[in-house]
């Protein structure tokens, strides 16, 4: 999906986020210009690699094809997914992204431990597009 957003495979899949020096605030996604907290005057920004559990902290279903530049053939029926904002355990921040595939609403409560793994948002004869996903514990994606 995005260059830098994410790294490894399998147990070590992380996203990656930068966290401020001077005022210690996490960012993702990824900040490598300056800080993004108001009340910082800004400090050395380094690259971090986020918990990779978290809280389901709101939820949803996606029932439409999102515009560019998201990718998907236009040619192909939309399938519906779930969209899951997760507030990471030690970070305290809230990520969003897409429920693992088979994942619904209805398997989804606020409050419910997930971990991020890896994922394919599209795929075509060329390429593969990657991305995350949200996979609540102890169910195999």
């Amino acid at each position: 999906m995005v260059a830098g957003w994410f790294a490894g495979e399998g147990e070590e899949f992380r996203l990656l986020g930068t966290r401020c020096a001077a005022c210690t605030s996490v960012f993702f996604p990824r900040e490598d210009q300056h800080c993004r907290n108001p009340a910082c005057a800004g400090g050395e920004l380094a690259e971090v690699p986020l918990s990779r559990r978290g809280r389901v902290w709101s939820y949803t279903d996606s029932r439409y094809r999102p515009p560019s530049p998201y990718v998907s053939d236009p040619e192909l029926s939309w399938e519906p997914c779930a969209l899951i904002a997760v507030e990471l355990e030690a970070e305290r921040l809230v990520v969003l992204g897409q429920a693992a595939p088979g994942v619904t609403v209805a398997d989804l409560t606020v409050g419910m431990e997930v971990e991020v793994v890896p994922g394919v948002l599209h795929e075509d004869a060329e390429t593969t597009w990657t991305t995350w996903h949200w996979r609540p514990r102890g169910v195999k994606a």
